[in-house]
């Protein structure tokens, strides 16, 4: 509307505005009323099926695609493990040629909402979609590496958030539990049975978390614990490798 200010509103678009205006005034997020975002160099649709991709988590994308590197010989068996809108799935498949990714959720909506970003995106054949509880269904050493994007919010910050998260996106994909932790606790058990010995781990944390998710994971076998920090410096992602 400012580019083409000298150009007339017909009724029915100034109508569609006034309501996206409306609706924006509710807090319902920008992302929902546009339909799509931006992830990685790819446009997806969104909706409150699935948490909207966020830029700090093409940080996570950026460390695992760091250490499979296109070259990678043989075939890439990765798994997303609460894949929600299928953006980690999608980026990494993007990037990574020789790579199989389990898209894994457990929630019907995220994984249709999944579907059609796979479709929208050519790359069926690349991505393999999963409805399970992490990764309680996957074989033992089958996989290459496991990436996660799980809630890590502590439930008691939950009614705390700006109204466009806390109301508008699917609590299941935000609460983890009294110290938002309860979810890696249930991975790294599983991934470090389903990864192959020296196979990677990488997971997104929220802030203050670090120490925490460190112990966890190497509880589990993983050493060592490496932190990445996103563009405002946070320490964002964990990456570790299955001890031998």
């Amino acid at each position: 509307m400012i580019a083409r200010n000298r150009d007339p509103l017909s009724p029915a678009v100034r109508d569609s505005f006034d309501v996206l205006i409306a609706e924006r005034a509710s807090r319902r997020p920008l992302q929902h009323l546009v339909g799509t975002v931006e992830f990685f160099g790819l446009t997806l649709a969104v909706g409150p099926e699935a948490l909207i991709p966020r830029p700090e988590t093409e940080t996570l994308v950026e460390t695992a695609l760091a250490r499979f590197p296109e070259t990678s010989p043989g075939h890439l068996r990765i798994a997303d493990v609460g894949c929600g809108s299928g953006a980690i799935a999608l980026a990494l498949a993007s990037r990574l040629p020789a790579a199989c990714v389990f898209a894994i959720d457990n929630a019907p909506g995220a994984l249709e909402l999944a579907a059609a970003n796979i479709r929208r995106c050519n790359l069926e054949s690349r991505i393999r979609l999963v409805r399970g509880d992490l990764l309680a269904d996957v074989d033992a050493a089958t996989l290459d590496g496991v990436v996660a994007n799980l809630p890590y919010i502590p439930d008691a910050e939950i009614e705390r958030l700006e109204p466009e998260v806390r109301d508008h996106e699917p609590r299941d994909a935000l609460a983890g539990g009294p110290d938002g932790l309860d979810p890696l606790r249930r991975l790294a058990p599983m991934a470090a049975r389903a990864v192959r010995p020296g196979g990677h781990v990488l997971v997104e944390i929220g802030a203050g978390q670090q120490g925490a998710a460190t112990g966890i994971l190497m509880d589990a076998g993983f050493d060592p614990v490496e932190s990445i920090p996103d563009l405002q410096g946070i320490p964002r992602v964990l990456a570790a490798s299955l001890r031998a």
